[in-house]
């Protein structure tokens, strides 16, 4: 399988844990880029940092690689080939995927070693290292 091409957002993006029950708030549906998922034990969203949002915990400093899409259904392996390298390289982090294609989050310190080891290993990174 040929290496994808991943596009460094310069956006910085905050991970929040709500209560289940919680109102999404209107306002984040103007934003740009922003992730809500739902389950039954909880309600996380992912959205620029700059965009407040009282939650009962939140994980600041993440940068996205988004994975040039779009991706079809029957490819295999991209997530788990791209954690991989960023496991090997002991980088953590957030997986998110969208029917189109996937994003990969990485804490802001550990952009620079995540690019690094992925071009290493014949990833292209489109964007400017942080």
């Amino acid at each position: 399988m040929s290496k994808q091409t991943l596009q460094l957002h310069s956006t910085e993006f905050t991970i929040h844990s709500l209560d289940v029950d919680s109102p999404v708030p209107t306002e984040l549906f103007k934003q740009t880029l922003f992730f809500i998922a739902k389950t039954y034990d909880e309600l996380s969203i992912v959205c620029p940092s700059d965009f407040a949002i009282k939650s009962l915990d939140a994980e600041h400093n993440w940068l996205a690689l988004e994975v040039v899409g779009p991706l079809g259904f029957s490819l295999t392996g991209i997530m788990a080939n791209i954690s991989g390298v960023l496991a090997q390289a002991n980088i953590s982090i957030f997986a998110i995927s969208t029917y189109d294609t996937d994003y990969v989050l990485v804490k802001k310190q550990a952009i620079n070693d995540a690019i690094k080891s992925l071009k290493k290993d014949g990833y292209t990174v489109i964007g400017d290292s942080i």
